[in-house]
């Protein structure tokens, strides 16, 4: 992606491959620290380098990134440790300031807004859950998950009862008057999920929620947060620098090197087509079954309808148990209106979990 000054950024305009149903879009984001950012940044030449914004005395944690969130989806944003993606992850929500570009929520730049309307937003309409839960420790399960409510001024009866909701919806009906020395970790985690939760946010920011938790923990909240996804259809940025963990949650994926975007895509393109060694490296070891749909490896529909059908959205890897029991060897593929859109076949099936 190619880097351009603050002057260019300013008149940036809509992109032509913007989905019209965005919810969050970046367009040509910079942060730069260093003192007088912007002002050293608007000096430089179009075409610079990182090596001319290194020169001006600026450390780059945010390169040009241009990306679009859409509505109701799961957006995971990648990265090895110091790859700028939770910097960005403030930047979009103005925790952090850019240095330039512009950020949208529903078609507003954000940038616009004052700190009280940003306050107002991030009580009301965003919700953000981080690697450390910070629960409040004197306060009980439920109080921690009201709290945002009571920030609100929302009156205690409705805030008590709307936490509750909450407890029940993340699995911890119950425990609503325990304090957080008595939850485990992922117990804690389910807490703060809950109290982002609350506030019924039109965005959901999740950095590295689970990576302080032990691997089954993390699974189970892994599967819990899809669970709830399927509930909630909530519009979500996830951080993480697991690439197991973003195919599973992911329905688009944008890899971050040195504060830059690499590759945007779904879990299949970017694994099957990588876009760079950097991207090839994170996806080398990563099963193509996996990831790789149903609607990708089947063939047209010819002949009979199978007598068994699977999603066109579900994994060669989820559906390849069905093969075992299956006579024909040959599966129905629907779209999501129940319709017969393909056939998937067991040859197919056993080629690409060999590695065809």
């Amino acid at each position: 992606m190619t880097e351009t000054s603050a002057t260019a950024l300013s008149a940036a305009g809509p992109s032509a491959t913007e989905p019209t149903d965005a919810k969050l879009v970046c367009r040509n984001v910079w942060k730069l620290f260093g003192a007088r950012a912007a002002e050293r940044m608007a000096a430089l030449e179009a075409d610079h380098t990182p090596q001319d914004i290194a020169a001006a005395g600026l450390t780059p944690a945010v390169r040009d990134v241009s990306l679009s969130v859409r509505n109701g989806e799961i957006f995971v944003i990648m990265g090895l440790s110091g790859s700028g993606k939770s910097t960005l992850v403030r930047v979009m929500s103005r925790l952090v300031e850019p240095t330039s570009g512009e950020v949208l929520f529903n078609g507003r730049d954000l940038l616009s807004a004052s700190e009280a309307e940003m306050i107002e937003i991030r009580r009301h309409k965003m919700g953000m859950v981080f690697q450390h839960f910070a629960l409040l420790p004197h306060l009980s399960v439920l109080d921690n998950v009201a709290f945002p409510l009571q920030v609100q001024g929302v009156p205690r009866a409705e805030r008590e009862e709307r936490g509750r909701r909450m407890v029940a919806l993340v699995g911890l009906a119950g425990r609503e008057d325990a304090f957080p020395r008595q939850l485990s970790g992922g117990q804690q985690q389910r807490v703060g999920i809950a109290r982002s939760l609350a506030v019924e946010p039109e965005l959901w920011f999740l950095d590295e929620p689970f990576s302080a938790l032990d691997p089954l923990i993390r699974r189970e909240m892994q599967d819990e947060f899809i669970r709830l996804q399927s509930l909630l259809k909530k519009t979500i940025v996830f951080i993480t620098h697991d690439f197991d963990e973003a195919i599973r949650l992911a329905d688009r994926i944008a890899i971050m090197k040195d504060g830059a975007i690499v590759q945007q895509g779904t879990p299949e393109e970017i694994v099957i087509n990588p876009a760079t060694d950097y991207v090839r490296e994170f996806t080398k070891a990563v099963p193509r079954a996996k990831v790789v749909k149903a609607a990708s490896a089947m063939r047209p529909a010819e002949g009979a309808p199978p007598a068994e059908s699977i999603s066109a959205r579900a994994t060669i890897a989820e559906v390849a148990p069905r093969f075992l029991d299956q006579g024909t060897g040959v599966l129905g593929v629907t779209d999501e209106a129940g319709r017969t859109v393909g056939h998937l076949h067991r040859a197919d099936v056993v080629a690409l979990m060999l590695g065809g």
